[in-house]
């Protein structure tokens, strides 16, 4: 479902304000270091798996969950990446207005699981893994500045460093 039912009714009570957000990203390898990666309906655009938390619902969860809903994928989270905060405020096509303190993890397959990504709801269009050297186009520029996070991440980790980032606004 592109709009969780908890927005939905908070839109009934807010309109299009201002609403902040707890999002995540999952950067999902395979055993081949391919990443996972979806082109969304709504802009025609290569992006990672994107979702909103649920209330009450643990950020990783979140994660595994919309990897499973977007694209079929059986995932588990393997590292926290970041959490950041923008000061970008979205707005959507309906004119609703969001601002995201998203959580970035990195993701593997999880062992006996599926790891043949098909479509599996009205956000994505295509879905497919991809060498991270050799990325479709366009990428959404949320997701060219998360794979610049994420391959950061990836070469402190190879070193020993698996500190998340923690940082505000860009």
């Amino acid at each position: 479902m592109p709009t969780p039912d908890f927005i939905i009714e908070l839109r009934k009570s807010i309109g299009h304000s201002l609403l902040w957000l707890t999002g995540i990203t999952a950067y999902v390898r395979d055993d081949t270091g391919r990443v996972l990666l979806g082109r969304r309906s709504d802009t025609g655009q290569w992006a990672l798996v994107y979702g909103i938390v649920e209330p009450g619902e643990e950020p990783a969860d979140t994660a595994v969950r919309e990897i499973k809903e977007e694209t079929g994928v059986d995932a588990m989270v393997t590292d926290l990446v970041s959490v950041t905060s923008s000061k970008r405020v979205i707005t959507y096509a309906n004119g609703d207005q969001a601002q995201y303190m998203d959580h970035s993890f990195l993701c593997s397959l999880r062992p006996g699981g599926n790891a043949q990504p098909f479509v599996g709801d009205e956000e994505s269009l295509q879905v497919g893994w991809f060498d991270p050297d050799d990325l479709p186009s366009p990428l959404a520029e949320s997701t060219v500045e998360r794979m610049a996070v994420f391959r950061d991440y990836l070469k402190r980790r190879e070193r020993g460093d698996r500190a998340a980032v923690f940082r505000g606004g860009r």
